[in-house]
């Protein structure tokens, strides 16, 4: 970047986020998040550091600103610990309100708001004061007793204050006109119990509160794991979720974690939320200093965006705000629905965002024949990942954002692995953008690039190029690769610079072709010896015998994914029941649906995709009738439930997971519903795990899973 270039980038830079900062500010809006703001800052300050004699004092950068266990033993919750349901904007949030207020008509609501703390929910047990009883929410029923875990976490006391007679005059002047005062008295003044005064019984008081790790820890943690050269843990979250399951309490007690209190089970007489948090002080129990009573909506949006806004400098992980119906009355008419109470939501903050320039983009050809734009832009860091490219799909998103290439963009990364641009700054455009032309030959073959209409898959058309080229290599070796990777034929040791290899020499110039190589021709070639070549023909004849569903999933047909491809052979039983059903009856079976039915019947009832699959029959390939036996199926133990998998699994692939699955006789389903069962989530979890705490189905962690399919 020339001077001059960086002197018109800082001007830009400075303009767009004194804009931001007006409407944030004076007039209470906002167009950006956050997060993409302090991106846009941050590129700034780099190119202050860079070229200072640019930096002037009008500057946005210049303002002031024991023995282990061998398992974990079960424990009964008394009363369930139930999720929250979250909502995103403030319309939301008005709409909660109103059917509250219709559910009960009387009711005056104010509300207590509080942090969304990004850790792992407990219960703590107290008898005659002394902790006694620790554990997970698990599946909001039944938890794991962690006692011994908990105990290493200086944040909770093992034994509750007994507060001065000073302290509980102060808290009387202030909530004895609501608060039962005897009923208060009576349980605060006695919290070495009943079995003190000679009652027989002792004195149980349950606490609920959230188990997390501070940022500056999670940092050290990570540290340590990379000298060690173990894997990095993802998030603060995962790491004082797996520091609490420990086995033995030694490993939790190096992980430094921390606790707040955020709820009291117990009758003290409370009438509010709010008086709930102020007796767990009084018991000496930790509280976030930052929740608070508030009256209205609207102080909640205040609320929400204060927290949001020093997000970035809290010392722990957050997501969000949580807003509680105040009065407990209230709280408790207006009950539960599913496994959520109507009384209480979560607030997340928007999705993570960050700022970077498009500087080209790539179009990429995909086996379907299909030309991709891809963008490559400045690095950029979105929750720890950086990331270079984003998927732009297709023309008419580029059309749809405005897209110019040079333009600066933010970047979002909702749990998804890949992050996709959401918006387009145009304030920031360069003279010197260019507008993004689609190419009219296919990058790869150079064949005529066709403009096609496709249906997409959430209803309408979207406008797709692709590749009219006959023998266009980089389709036919997408096409390959696909057809021999491991869901398919697996063929072991045809990898995809092999196939490329097979197709420019000749030896291969479609699927059927690989059942008739020789050991002699392989050998022919500058990448293979004698024993390579053996193997491979080896590999080849062994993936001759192919279940129905892999058979049907290697043909890489557009909208028949793995799932589908089980749910069509279940169906059948057979290719040659597939090839000759009609359309209405492949729309017809359920999880198939009208598009992708029609993409599978348009496949079979094309000339040369017949011509292939007869090919691969005559050269060997036997794909035995399952005469009404569904696939996988060992057992019914399952039968009836879906199962969503999403994040890596420690113990096994998700691959093998999904078998499990399917082998008690479980479904296995690609995304989540209101009808899905159970959502398994391993690490780095992906926006599944969120849809999951949106609809309230029932979550699953790695060990949680392996145990349920045991049982």
């Amino acid at each position: 970047m020339t001077k001059q270039e960086a002197k018109e980038r800082i001007e830009k830079l400075k303009k767009e986020i004194n804009y931001h900062r007006h409407l944030y500010h004076v007039l209470d809006r906002q167009e950006i998040s956050d997060a993409a703001l302090d991106s846009l800052k941050h590129e700034l300050y780099k190119l202050e550091q860079q070229f200072p004699e640019f930096l002037t004092s009008d500057s946005p950068t210049q303002r002031v600103g024991g023995k282990a266990l061998d398992e974990f033993k079960k424990v009964q919750h008394k009363t369930p610990m139930l999720s929250i349901e979250d909502i995103f904007s403030f319309d939301e949030l008005k709409d909660w309100q109103e059917r509250n207020q219709k559910i009960v008509p009387s009711a005056k609501f104010d509300y207590y708001a509080e942090i969304k703390m990004d850790g792992l929910a407990v219960s703590l047990i107290y008898r005659d004061g002394i902790f006694v009883l620790g554990s997970t929410r698990g599946d909001g029923a039944t938890g794991e007793d962690v006692t011994r875990n908990l105990k290493t976490i200086d944040a909770i006391p093992l034994n509750l204050h007994e507060p001065l007679e000073k302290e509980i005059d102060n808290f009387l002047k202030k909530y004895g006109n609501d608060i039962d005062k005897k009923k208060f008295e009576n349980r605060i003044k006695n919290l070495s119990g009943l079995l003190s005064q000679g009652f027989g019984k002792a004195s149980e008081i349950e606490i609920r509160g959230e188990v997390f790790m501070t940022k500056r820890v999670f940092d050290e943690l990570n540290k340590e794991q990379e000298k060690r050269g173990e894997p990095k843990f993802a998030n603060p979250r995962n790491a004082a979720a797996g520091s609490i399951r420990q086995l033995d309490s030694k490993i939790t007690a190096s992980r430094k974690l921390d606790f707040y209190g955020y709820a009291l089970m117990t009758d003290f007489g409370q009438t509010t939320h709010e008086e709930e948090h102020e007796i767990l002080k009084l018991l000496g129990v930790k509280t976030n200093p930052l929740s608070k009573p508030l009256v209205s909506l609207a102080e909640i949006e205040k609320y929400h965006g204060e927290i949001l806004g020093k997000r970035q400098k809290l010392p722990y992980w957050t997501d969000g705000v949580v807003a509680v119906v105040n009065d407990n009355k209230t709280f408790n008419k207006l009950g539960v629905v599913g496994k959520t109470p109507r009384g209480i939501v979560a607030y997340k903050f928007p999705a993570e965002q960050a700022t970077t320039i498009v500087r080209e983009v790539k179009w990429q050809v995909g086996r379907t024949g299909a030309i991709t734009p891809v963008a490559v832009m400045d690095p950029a860091s979105i929750g720890g990942t950086t990331v270079r490219h984003a998927t732009l799909h297709n023309l008419d998103e580029i059309r749809r954002l405005g897209l110019n290439i040079g333009d600066t963009v933010i970047l979002e990364k909702a749990g998804d692995v890949i992050p996709k641009v959401v918006k387009v700054l145009t304030h920031l455009r360069p003279r010197d953008a260019k507008e993004i032309n689609p190419p009219r030959k296919c990058p790869v073959c150079g064949g005529h690039a066709k403009r096609a209409f496709r249906h997409a898959e959430r209803g309408g058309l979207s406008v797709v190029l692709y590749c009219a080229g006959k023998n266009c290599f980089a389709r036919e070796k997408e096409k390959i690769s696909h057809f021999v990777s491991r869901k398919a034929f697996n063929i072991d040791g045809l990898g995809e610079k092999i196939v490329g290899h097979l197709l420019a020499v000749g030896l291969v110039s479609k699927p059927s072709d690989i059942f008739i190589l020789t050991r002699d021709e392989l050998k022919e070639l500058e990448r293979f010896a004698e024993k390579s070549a053996d193997n491979l023909i080896e590999a080849i004849e062994k993936s001759k015998n192919i279940t129905l569903n892999r058979f049907i999933y290697a043909l890489g047909i557009l909208r028949a994914g793995e799932e589908k491809t089980i749910d069509l052979a279940n169906h059948y039983g057979s290719i040659e029941k597939i090839m000759g059903a009609s359309l209405e009856d492949l729309q017809n079976i359920p999880k198939i649906g009208s598009v992708a039915g029609k993409s599978i019947f348009d496949y079979f009832n094309e000339e040369k995709n017949k011509k292939l699959i007869q090919e691969l029959l005559e050269r060997g390939v036997k794909i035995p009738p399952q005469n009404g036996v569904r696939l996988g199926r060992k057992s019914q133990k399952l039968k009836g439930l879906s199962f969503v998998l999403t994040g890596e699994l420690e113990s096994m692939s998700r691959d093998e997971a999904k078998e499990k699955i399917r082998e008690l006789g479980g479904d296995v389903n690609s995304s989540v519903s209101k009808k899905t069962s159970y959502v398994v989530v391993g690490r780095e979890p992906g926006s599944k795990y969120d849809d999951a705490k949106r609809l309230g189905v029932e979550i699953l962690d790695e060990r949680e899973f392996f145990k349920f399919l045991k049982e």
